[in-house]
């Protein structure tokens, strides 16, 4: 069985230490992931486990024949002439094979010329080596683990230079998923996909054979593929049984003791320190406060993990807006012969939180680039509501930061007044610890200068948030923050995200954009969503087993058809809403009424009088539950159309 050992790593830079006897052992069987605050060293334990740097001290003790695979974070892969397709860099991953194969040519040369000494046995034991390691079917797993990440067909034989650095971390996902390893180390896989790409990956990690250890900031993810969690806090690690949710649960737990034991420990510093203030100087107890200094210097402090601090800040309060914040018709998009978005109606109420979802390349970050105003060219209009003030962030927004100030001065400038005493508290939440505030911006990481443009756009007074990824690049804790002040946010948003367990806590419903489809609404949370599609995509499935395939044209009609289908039906719903909607308006208001006359003295005196109207009271409270019943499963419990290709 697969094992790797790793026994009292140490490591320190200069006086700080990393890793401090840090043990952990790998076998075939772990489902793990690594977790601590940023900075607390978890790349630099998987890039000791995975043999490119050395430690300190500590062993490293690995299986024969145990093959370990690793991801880092990112890397330069080779562009310009010569370089590489998607195809060929993911066949890099059976540079084994080939070798294999070479050996078995050599040895077949050496039997041809009439060698023996044991020749024909390791041949035989090559070729069993070879197919066992599914090398014959290398072409489709190349494929499918490819399209699996989100790469189309067209794609994986254009070179990799002509993509961008997400796409090539793609690229090297695939490779080392396609080693089929051991044991594999990644060092935040999910940066760089979308949902289906992290479904796909997630999928994958549950029926991977080998053993895995992984770092990522998707908690949905985690909660879904590992089955241990591993906390790396001051230099030391800790394991944990269960997902990540189990995990914060129990560390919660811990933690109540924790921060009992930590405050009582500042007061005492407090008090030391106190008296060594007051009394170092007067010679009757300075002696006194010589050995206080001393108990100070020697006390091992107690720290609490940032990861497991709590931090808690509400945007300034939304400006006051009508009921309806946005409405665009028709909106259309190309980018030369390609249609990215046609014919879209959107209008979106006061306080909601919708999400657009949908695969890349449908048309996601163009559709909030025309609501923000930031792309003017398109067909159609937008209308903002009374009163509506809007932000928009997009990943490109930190490069127009003043370059000149500090971290620290650019927030405080922004600041409303009555949040200035928060501010390293939400600067510690967005990631600048300590002294990281004293950086000015022209020296900011590329993450970085995304993080502060995000928080300083959250600090302006707006109602109507525009939020493209605004998650990337943040940490669990930081997303928590921000989902936080979503949720208690008093405007409406908009937003793109490639975090599920981030869209579930915030999307009051969903906007789904598919290529070459018309734009389909889903009232409702995520999760819902999902239970859709997912059921959507069930049934399609049976059909298509069940039913020969539709001729393009006659698709293509199919298609027409279903789209008035779906437009006639839509209309009729929404008939039937306005007037279930117009009738429980109706009844509320006779309800009303009629609370009001028994409120009155002379009425609910009158025993009789009284209770005939309680009894209409009920009929009508009963009336309005049925009726509200019915308007709250419109939307969902109606069935769609057949799809185009479904028809009998």
């Amino acid at each position: 069985m697969a094992f790797a050992q790793f026994s009292r790593i140490s490591l320190s830079f200069g006086p700080r230490v990393i890793l401090r006897d840090v043990s952990i052992n790998l076998t075939g069987g772990t489902k793990g992931a690594l977790t601590g605050a940023n900075g607390s060293g978890k790349t630099t334990l998987l890039k000791i486990m995975a043999g490119l740097i050395p430690a300190d001290r500590g062993e490293r003790s690995i299986e024969r024949n145990t093959r370990i695979a690793y991801l880092p974070q990112s890397l330069a892969l080779r562009a310009g002439p010569g370089a590489p397709t998607v195809r060929e860099e993911a066949d890099r991953a059976f540079a084994f094979g080939y070798a294999l194969e070479k050996e078995l040519e050599d040895i077949g040369e050496a039997l041809a010329a009439g060698g023996g000494g044991g020749l024909l046995e390791r041949h035989a034991a090559l070729q069993e080596k070879l197919e066992a390691s599914q090398w014959r079917r290398r072409d489709a797993r190349i494929e499918q683990t490819l399209l699996g990440l989100g790469f189309s067909p067209g794609d994986l034989d254009r070179p990799l230079g002509e993509f961008s650095g997400g796409w090539q971390m793609r690229a090297a996902l695939a490779r080392v998923l396609l080693e089929s390893p051991d044991i594999l180390l990644m060092d935040e896989p999910t940066n760089y996909l979308d949902l289906e790409a992290r479904s796909w990956l997630e999928q994958f990690l549950l029926d991977f054979e080998g053993g895995f250890l992984l770092v990522s900031h998707d908690r949905f993810f985690l909660d879904a593929a590992v089955t241990c969690v591993y906390e790396l806090f001051n230099g030391t690690l800790r394991s944990y049984p269960g997902n990540y949710s189990k995990y914060e649960k129990t560390r919660r737990g811990e933690m109540e003791s924790l921060i009992a034991r930590y405050e009582e420990q500042q007061k005492e510093i407090q008090k030391l320190e106190d008296f060594v203030r007051r009394f170092i100087g007067k010679p009757t107890k300075a002696a006194q406060a010589q050995e206080r200094k001393k108990m100070l210097e020697k006390m091992e402090r107690i720290e609490i993990p940032e990861t497991l601090k709590t931090v808690h800040f509400s945007f300034p309060r939304a400006p006051h807006s009508g009921r309806v914040a946005l409405t665009a018709e028709g909106l259309g998009k190309s980018y030369s012969n390609t249609v990215v978005l046609r014919g879209l109606d959107l209008l979106v109420e006061r306080g909601e939180r919708l999400v657009v979802a949908g695969k890349n390349g449908a048309g996601k970050t163009t559709l909030l680039r025309i609501l923000a105003g930031a792309d003017r060219d398109y067909t159609g209009s937008v209308k903002y509501g009374a009163g509506v003030v809007r932000s928009y962030y997009s990943q490109d927004t930190g490069e127009s930061l003043d370059e000149s100030s500090t971290v620290l001065e650019s927030v405080e400038a922004a600041c409303p007044f009555g949040l200035i005493p928060k501010v390293r508290d939400m600067l510690g939440a967005f990631l600048f610890p300590g002294d990281d505030v004293f950086k000015t911006v022209s020296v900011l990481s590329g993450g970085e200068r995304s993080r502060l443009a995000l928080l300083l756009l959250l600090l302006r007074p707006a109602n109507l948030l525009i939020l493209d990824e605004p998650t990337n690049h943040l940490d669990l804790r930081s997303k928590d923050v921000l989902l936080s002040a979503l949720r208690n946010f008093d405007g409406t948003v908009i937003f793109v995200s490639h975090d599920r367990g981030f869209i579930e806590g915030l999307a009051t419903r969903v906007l789904r954009l598919e290529a070459g489809k018309p734009p389909r609404f889903f009232p409702g949370d995520y999760a819902s969503y999902m239970e859709r599609i997912t059921a959507e995509g069930a049934a399609e499935g049976d059909t298509a087993k069940k039913k020969p395939p539709v001729p393009e044209k006659a698709a293509r009609l199919l298609a027409r058809e279903t789209e008035k289908q779906e437009r006639s039906r839509k209309r009729r719903l929404e008939r039937e809403e306005e007037r279930l909607l117009g009738e429980i308006g109706a009844l509320e208001a006779r309800r009303t009424a009629l609370e009001g006359d028994l409120a009155r003295p002379e009425v609910y005196s009158d025993y009789e009088r009284s209770g005939v109207l309680k009894a209409e009271i009920d009929s009508l409270t009963a009336e309005i539950e049925g009726l509200t019943g019915e308007w709250e499963a419109l939307w969902i419990d109606e069935a769609p159309p057949e799809k185009a290709g479904q028809g009998q």
